[in-house]
């Protein structure tokens, strides 16, 4: 008697098509400029412009935002403040703390444990579990959070949010320095 392999070809092509999925590399933008240095672009006061999306895209909510971000002993703290298209207000301070030249750990108050994040060439990424919300009772979300510096004051992000793996939404933004 034949033994049957421990796979299937059903198996190999669910493997192969969960790989194709797989997201970008942090590394694939080490060549694109203007550099993302964390600790020069979020320096001062910035605004941010966005909308949250549902799972099939639709647009469910608008806000504007405010961010003190400020660097003291290699140790940024990013203060933000949200005000949602329906008077909703939310405020999170993020603190960035480097492990080496191009990564770093973020924490906030409504983050589950500890992010990480690293940067390359133009583009920051960072992951982490953020605490929401959600029709009065607490979610704790994945985030994948892509950042990518298109100009000296301008910064485009997208963040993919997740339960067991299933996109459940994400968040476009534009973070803009004061031009002088």
């Amino acid at each position: 008697m034949r033994a049957r392999p421990w796979f299937s070809p059903v198996l190999i092509t669910f493997l192969i098509a969960l790989t194709g999925c797989a997201g970008p590399n942090i590394e694939q933008y080490q060549t694109n400029r203007p550099n993302f240095a964390p600790e020069q672009f979020f320096q001062g006061p910035l605004t941010a412009h966005g909308v949250l999306k549902n799972r099939s895209g639709q647009v469910t909510r608008y806000f504007n935002a405010t961010i003190d971000a400020s660097w003291s002993n290699g140790i940024g703290t990013l203060a933000e403040r949200f005000v949602f298209d329906d008077g909703e207000i939310q405020h999170r301070t993020w603190t960035l703390t480097p492990t080496s030249n191009t990564t770093f750990n973020a924490t906030a108050g409504d983050v589950i444990g500890t992010g990480t994040g690293a940067t390359s060439g133009n583009a920051l990424n960072l992951n982490y579990v953020l605490e929401v919300d959600y029709k009065n009772r607490k979610l704790n979300l994945a985030v994948d959070d892509w950042m990518w510096r298109v100009d000296e004051h301008t910064v485009i992000n997208q963040s993919t949010l997740s339960k067991w793996g299933f996109t459940v939404g994400t968040i476009q933004l534009v973070i803009s320095r004061p031009q002088q």
